[in-house]
């Protein structure tokens, strides 16, 4: 009788809001391979396999750049940066309004107000820390989090109440958490404190249509954890690779609550779930681990921009399928937007596809024609299309062509086989590239802190390359 009255409130539920949950789960700087769905061994995440098995895990999956900010600004538009000028990490400036997200751009969260859906954000914002950037500003009801690219995570290192008065990006890491537009005290370690607001946000509002972009800054540096979760790691012995580990199990218990959060509120069935990176990792950083792809963080290789990525919808989606045509973070605001019935403005066309068809199998072949990356400060470029992959870095005059089928790693380069390859592959990338602009703002590569790192790494990479 008990499993009669679960199931039909369950049914009334999904009968009475026909439009779809959104959650994202997004960590920061995670590698390829440190999920268990992607062959993970020294790092347990069930929780968030969870979601590739009672859904899809997508083989191929990409973010639309290969560092934080231009990704996130894309992921949220469902349109490549470039089109906008967001193709830098934006320095933490609260007084430049150019620094950020272009004003007159919509988010997913501005689409879905406009058909009656709640959004929040908990974490990592990184889209510009003027009050005209506030999330609230973009369409947001709720905000819980900081506004720049990375964090402190022990309560007792965030000293500056007032996150407007740092005056650049160190001093962003030690702000206190703005709770829409107020400071509040450090409460506890940072992500388990992100996992606590993203109960509280299903809890208060599982009763209506609702969008949680929950934004998790793990395991972005500095590596930092507590004693419970180092201890689950005591068998490896890399400090770095154990600190990161540690990282990794808090974001999985976080995802595990947030999921049972779902089910005790019965609206588990009709809510789409997605999780992913929001680019690869830095693993000489951070300790993660990106193989069997080459590349890390900033790259235009595999490895800085094909992430872990999954979803689950268990009332429209198929459980424990695998799908290997490549797809991008941009799909998810498409995805939604058509779920949901979101206006798409005429002026800004979304560059994502709406990916429940071709999960479903009601349309065949691949989403996307290309997936394109540029990265105007680097002078590289990448398309993939079908299984091939032109990369390009110009300063170096460098070419690669790689068939990621047959050579997931990007190890044997194919130009010389295959000219005709090259030359669609360039004019696709050509086309695409027609209606991007150049940046609009200055990143955090052009200030003197991160050019003076810049420099002493680049010494210490020619001194060990001449030894």
């Amino acid at each position: 009788m008990k499993a009669f009255f679960a199931l039909f409130s369950l049914t009334v539920a999904v009968i009475g809001q026909e439009k779809p949950n959104l959650i994202v789960i997004m960590t920061d700087d995670m590698g390829y391979a440190d999920v268990g769905f992607n062959g993970c061994k020294d790092i347990p995440t069930p929780h968030i396999d969870s979601i590739a098995s009672n859904g899809v895990r997508f083989t191929s999956g990409y973010v639309a750049y290969s560092v934080c900010g231009p990704s996130r600004a894309a992921f949220i538009t469902g349109r490549y940066g470039q089109r906008f000028g967001f193709e830098r990490n934006p320095q933490y400036r609260t007084q430049d309004e150019n620094m950020g997200l272009p004003l007159d751009e919509d988010t997913i969260a501005s689409a879905l107000r406009k058909v009656g859906y709640y959004s929040g954000v908990i974490g990592k914002w990184h889209l510009g820390a003027t009050k005209k950037h506030h999330p609230l500003k973009r369409g947001f009801q709720e905000f819980y989090g900081h506004l720049g690219g990375g964090h402190q995570y022990m309560p007792e290192m965030l000293n500056i109440e007032d996150s407007y008065a740092a005056k650049d990006e160190p001093q962003s890491y030690r702000t206190w958490i703005l709770k829409d537009h107020k400071p509040v005290r450090p409460r506890k370690y940072l992500t388990d404190d992100f996992s606590d607001e993203a109960v509280s946000f299903i809890e208060r509002n599982h009763n209506k249509p609702f969008f949680l972009f929950l934004s998790y800054n793990a395991p972005h540096t500095p590596l930092q954890a507590p004693q419970k979760y180092l201890d689950r790691f005591l068998n490896l012995k890399d400090k770095k690779r154990r600190t990161y580990a540690a990282m990794v199990s808090a974001v999985d218990d976080g995802v595990g609550r947030v999921l049972s959060s779902l089910k005790k509120n019965q609206i588990n069935q009709n809510t789409l779930v997605f999780f992913l990176s929001d680019n690869g990792g830095p693993s000489t950083k951070n300790g993660s681990n990106n193989a069997p792809l080459r590349g890390n963080k900033g790259d235009a290789w595999e490895g800085g921009w094909r992430v872990p990525f999954a979803v689950q919808w268990p009332l429209g989606l198929p459980k424990g399928k695998e799908y290997d045509h490549p797809v991008v973070s941009l799909d998810i605001m498409a995805t939604i937007a058509a779920r949901a019935e979101a206006p798409i403005s005429n002026d800004r066309p979304l560059d994502g596809v709406n990916l429940i068809p071709f999960l479903t199998g009601k349309k065949e072949g691949a989403p996307h024609q290309g997936i394109f990356l540029r990265k105007f400060d680097s002078g590289s470029t990448a398309v993939r299309s079908g299984n091939h992959k032109l990369v390009t870095y110009e300063k170096k005059d460098f070419t690669g062509l790689y068939d990621l089928h047959e050579d997931i790693g990007e190890s044997k380069n194919i130009r010389d086989q295959s000219p005709e390859e090259i030359s669609q592959l360039k004019m696709l990338w050509k086309n695409w590239n027609k209606s991007n602009i150049d940046p609009v703002f200055k990143g955090l590569i052009h200030t003197p802190a991160w050019q003076k790192k810049r420099n002493q790494a680049t010494r210490k990479k020619t001194k060990t390359d001449h030894k």
